[in-house]
């Protein structure tokens, strides 16, 4: 959780509504104005969680006749960032004739397959299971959130005596059932016979609320979250979760130790599937982590289903005698996660057996999403970085629901068997199916230096569009945030980050490589890309620039791979490094004797590493371009000067110079080196180590020998 966030939480939730931005919207709009209002607080709702709905009025494009439309949130959206067409709409009509179809419990999955026939307008937005739920509430405006106050109070063992309590009769009661047709019947049921009712509660689940408008559904969700949190803070026994068993480490120890784990732990359960990681040391997690009651709540397990549905039905928490926080001993702790890794699959795939239907889907990824470390925090795993944040970030509202629930009766978690039958509900399974298939760097990590440059962006834009994550470096960290702010647009907020760092300070790269660790997890891919130019007679070339040629593209790239070298070895995945060197190192150069031996020992240290590397799984290639001009930094510099006066051409004419100079007449840009930069890294080029591709548009004197 993030420290704004972090903040919102302890700030009583307000109405954000805009009279005079409202006025103008129409039924539609305002459901949307209201679903992205509801969704900007993870208090009220998950992310992709809750779902908002409206009865409009509409003329049918068919008839042109007036016709009651249902617009629900469609099948996969998220309330805070969802557009008009994220809902689906549905004749209500149609959807009240389906109660004719209906066969019992036993066959209400069968009700899924009929909601298509009811789409108004031919929309192509999926409905979600949720959508009976809605559409038989009978008033116009619905909303079901899962608000960490109100599950707590469903999620106690006297969860419906608390709600009459607390709630004076505004609010129904439902029994825990999973979500799906009946229980859109039994909203109906209990909505029609108690027409004073404000909404309803559903055991160990959510919220229901409506309202004849808009606004005024808005605002009863929120009066109903709020007494819900006021009741809860005036009637909480203390201490909370019994107490603190530990103190939590300083916050720089807690990131260092995350740091070393997470890359560890990441080898460990990505043997199938590469996974990325995410940490979490927010206050509520500490107050967890540390506490007495950590272990008898994690093993209850979570209630709600989007949460177990994100995180699994239980963490993982490291044993306290494994972890000494008064001196930590990494080595013990590291030694100790096999077996407890171990016996966590064993217990996942016990429970899978005494769940498990005839028709149920295999056994799936046994390995826990959710890590809790006294002292340090929680660490989350999942198939990429948006989804282990999302996980963390469910969790913590786990956590929210068990200190409420705990702090004024006893938290009670989902059934086993419930939980089975939601994780394992073949609806659930053919949705995982249409899932789309995974890019071929997902899960990967890399890390490019030189990254705010021309070559170092289009490298991490390439990256970026095959799957992976990138952590940017570059010791210019204005152009660093620029090129990460726009890099974000292409990847996602969650897939790119960028650190400054010098990459001739031992300290800096050490730096680095922690936060990829801490960010992502660990690493996969090096590209080493910074670089600089120089151009000097011989005779005219000062130490003082020999030096620098040498302390970036000698010493630079040793320090950089030697630290990825150790994660990638720790983590026993393999892994690829690229070195992005030049021609010049294959061919001398006149009036360049520094860049061009720099960058010969370049390609001679990764041919090392390759050697080194080999039985590890750890690849290293050498791209070599020549003279890309276009979009480099190295180039709007004295370089292009120098290289201008070397060569007895104007400096507006150098691009033109070396395009013609090649054998293929043609200019070389910084995607040309992209494409071979992922070749080189990815698994199409599982085969090749050691090796140089050139990049130059054809120089016969560069050619590999």
């Amino acid at each position: 959780m993030t420290g704004s966030q972090e903040l919102k939480q302890k700030q009583p939730i307000a109405s954000l509504w805009d009279d005079a931005k409202a006025a103008a919207m129409s039924e539609p709009e305002l459901l949307l104005y209201r679903s992205n209002l509801l969704g900007s607080d993870l208090r009220i709702t998950n992310f992709g969680g809750g779902n908002t709905s409206a009865k409009v009025i509409m003329a049918d494009p068919l008839s042109g006749e007036q016709v009651e439309v249902l617009w629900v949130k469609g099948s996969g959206g998220d309330l805070g960032s969802i557009k008009l067409d994220g809902f689906s709409t549905l004749y209500m009509d149609k959807l009240r004739a389906l109660k004719a179809r209906y066969r019992g419990l036993a066959l209400e999955d069968e009700m899924v397959g009929y909601l298509p026939h009811c789409t108004f307008n031919l929309n192509p937005r999926a409905a979600s299971i949720d959508t009976p739920l809605h559409a038989y509430i009978d008033r116009k405006h619905v909303d079901h959130m899962h608000p960490d106050s109100v599950i707590a109070i469903a999620a106690c063992a006297n969860s419906r005596a608390l709600a009459q309590r607390i709630f004076e009769g505004e609010l129904g009661w439902l029994p825990w059932q999973r979500p799906g047709y009946d229980l859109g019947l039994k909203l109906e049921e209990v909505s029609q016979a108690q027409p004073q009712l404000k909404g309803i509660i559903l055991e160990g689940h959510g919220l229901f609320t409506w309202g004849d408008t808009a606004k005024a559904c808005y605002e009863n969700t929120l009066a109903m979250i709020q007494r819900a949190e006021e009741w809860l803070a005036a009637n909480v026994k203390q201490p909370v979760f019994g107490g603190a068993l530990v103190a939590p480490l300083p916050a720089e120890q807690r990131a260092a130790l995350a740091a070393r784990l997470m890359p560890l732990l990441r080898g460990k359960i990505s043997k199938n599937e590469y996974k990325l990681g995410h940490f979490d040391d927010s206050d509520t997690v500490l107050e967890f982590v540390c506490s007495r009651d950590l272990q008898p709540l994690a093993a209850l397990g979570t209630s709600c289903p989007d949460h177990f549905l994100r995180t699994k039905i239980r963490p993982y928490v490291l044993d306290l005698i494994d972890f000494d926080l008064a001196n930590p001993d990494f080595d013990k702790v590291a030694a100790s996660l096999d077996e407890g890794l171990a016996r966590y699959r064993d217990d996942y795939v016990a429970y899978h057996e005494r769940c498990k239907r005839e028709n149920s889907p295999a056994v799936r990824d046994a390995n826990p999403i959710i890590y809790l470390i006294p002292g340090v925090g929680m660490l989350s795993f999942a198939k990429d970085k948006a989804t282990a944040r999302i996980a963390g970030e469910f969790y913590v509202n786990a956590i929210n629901v068990m200190r409420g629930a705990n702090g004024v009766d006893t938290y009670v978690g989902l059934p086993e068997q419930e939980a089975f039958d939601i994780e394992y509900w073949l609806l659930e399974e053919a949705k995982l199916q249409r899932m789309p298939k995974p890019k071929g760097l997902a899960g990967r990590i890399a890390l490019v230096t030189g990254g705010a440059g021309g070559i170092g962006q289009a490298v991490a834009r390439q990256l970026l569009a095959e799957g992976a994550c990138v952590m940017l470096t570059d010791i210019d960290g204005e152009a660093l945030e620029q090129a990460r702010e726009g890099l974000a647009k292409v990847g996602g907020k969650d897939a790119v980050a960028g650190i400054v760092a010098d990459i001739t300070s031992e300290e800096h790269v050490e730096a680095v490589l922690s936060a990829c660790a801490l960010r992502f997890g660990g690493i996969d891919l090096l590209i080493s890309n910074a670089g600089i130019a120089s151009s000097a007679p011989l005779e005219d070339t000062t130490l003082e620039v020999w030096n620098r040629n040498q302390d970036i593209l000698v010493k630079g790239y040793f320090l950089v791979s030697r630290s990825a070298y150790r994660t990638m070895k720790l983590q026993e995945l393999g892994g690829s490094m690229v070195f992005v060197a030049s021609k010049n190192g294959l061919v001398a150069s006149g009036g360049a004797s520094a860049y061009c031996t720099a960058k010969a020992a370049e390609i001679h240290l990764a041919r090392c590493i390759a050697l080194e590397g080999a039985p590890h799984g750890i690849r290293v290639n050498v791209v070599n371009p020549d003279a890309v001009i276009r979009g480099s930094r190295i180039w709007d510099g004295k370089w292009k000067q120098e290289r201008a006066q070397s060569n007895k051409i104007d400096a507006d004419d150098v691009e033109k110079f070396y395009r013609e100079r090649s054998m293929l007449k043609l200019s070389v840009l910084p995607e040309d080196i992209a494409e071979a930069v992922y070749f080189l890294a990815s698994d199409k080029a599982a085969k090749s180590t050691g090796n140089i591709l050139n990049v130059d548009a054809g120089n016969a004197a560069a050619f590999t020998r």
